[in-house]
């Protein structure tokens, strides 16, 4: 009897420990990731990608608004993708810049992100990529849809959040 409670103890504890650290399966089919890559590490550089990406941001804000999920977000984005490289082109030669940003939607590899109340595992996501010149330098990641980080390096305390998906993730974790 003491030998069969081990077991069933043990098998317990096998469950736990598997359920527990298993990871969720298709985490990655609820978002759209952007990725904006510098063309160097130059302090020039990291500075233009930061007003290219509150070019793009100000631009996808209205844009995207009214998606209400990630089919209809993904759309949007292809739908747009030679005006979000015109917004970034602009940019880069309003600030003097001779090289161009080469925009695309892809599946990419992103790492673990950490924002506010979630966390994003690494793995393979559907991405807004968007490179500067040689794209050598730092990145600047972050979620289109639902659209959690979309803050102006000009008003960084400034967040603004333009997805029904959004509010409703909002919603349940604050419970």
């Amino acid at each position: 009897m003491k030998y069969i409670l081990s077991f069933f103890g043990v098998v317990a504890v096998l469950c736990a420990v598997f359920f527990c650290t298993r990871k969720v399966e298709n985490v990655n089919d609820d978002y759209v990731r952007i990725h904006i890559t510098a063309n160097s590490n130059s302090d020039f550089d990291k500075n233009i990608k930061y007003k290219v990406k509150d070019a793009v941001v100000d631009f996808l804000i209205p844009t995207l608004a009214e998606a209400e999920n990630k089919e209809q977000a993904e759309e949007l984005v292809r739908a747009n993708l030679r005006k979000i490289e015109a917004v970034a082109n602009d940019t880069l030669m309003a600030n003097g810049v001779r090289y161009l940003a080469e925009v695309s939607l892809l599946e990419e590899k992103m790492p673990t992100r950490y924002y506010d109340d979630f966390v994003l595992e690494s793995g393979i996501y559907q991405s807004l990529k968007i490179d500067l010149g040689a794209a050598k330098g730092d990145n600047w990641w972050c979620v289109v849809f639902p659209a959690v980080c979309f803050t102006s390096t000009k008003n960084p305390q400034n967040l603004e959040y333009i997805s029904k998906i959004w509010d409703t993730i909002q919603s349940v974790t604050s419970r």
